[in-house]
């Protein structure tokens, strides 16, 4: 009898012991299955579809509050947690977003992210100082200029002055260029062609010779 009363008092410890082994194991244990995993997102972000990297570009996590910005090259690293989204913008561009698997178990995840222009066409805007163009037409057409405006126009327009500074101002490229092939030719047609006769003096001769006046003159000498 002793026996049994022995034998259920150390059964029933061993009982207690193991369910309090249990009790104390399996909030870790669930804490456990319940952590996510941590993954280190790489990639490139491209501008569209070329293979140009998009620099500047922000890659952010909005449930964590942290992200990253890619590098001169379009690349990023950023650690992640499994089932996390993760969403890239830039300015001039549409925002892309991914999610990691939430039953992913790899240590790295890389993507290649393009993204796309965002067209935005902005209405045309016109500032007057009038209200109307009708009030600025009128303002601008009863406009007085000072007198001592009107004083330096008349001054500027004075021809002689006009004309002093055409005399002082340099001649042209293209007149210079005019002046000095002219004065090459006259050199060239000086020293290697003959002086030109005018037709009427050749006509002249023509009709001396055939008079004899030149025989004339030979007799009288």
């Amino acid at each position: 009898m002793h026996f049994f009363t022995g034998f259920r008092n150390i059964f029933t410890a061993l009982v207690f012991t193991v369910a309090a082994f249990l009790l104390v194991l399996s909030p870790q244990k669930a804490a456990a299955q319940g952590r996510a995993k941590v993954v280190q997102l790489t990639g490139i972000v491209t501008a569209g579809d070329s293979l140009y990297g998009l620099v500047g570009a922000s890659v952010y996590v909005p449930k964590a509050g942290r992200g990253t910005t890619t590098n001169q090259y379009g690349y990023f690293s950023l650690a992640v947690l499994a089932g996390d989204s993760v969403v890239f913008s830039s300015v001039g561009f549409k925002s892309q977003f991914i999610k990691i698997p939430r039953t992913f178990r790899g240590d790295s995840y890389s993507v290649i992210i393009e993204m796309k222009e965002d067209q935005t066409a902005l209405p045309e805007v016109r500032i007057f100082p009038y209200s109307t163009e009708e009030l600025f037409k009128r303002a601008f057409l009863s406009l007085k200029l000072p007198d001592e405006d009107q004083k330096a126009v008349a001054k500027n327009l004075n021809e002689a002055i006009i004309e002093r500074m055409m005399l002082d101002a340099p001649a042209s490229p293209g007149v210079n260029f005019r002046e000095r092939m002219r004065l090459q030719d006259a050199n060239i047609e000086r020293r290697y062609m003959a002086p030109t006769i005018p037709l009427t003096a050749w006509y002249d001769l023509i009709q001396a010779i055939k008079r004899g006046d030149l025989k004339n003159q030979k007799t009288d000498k």
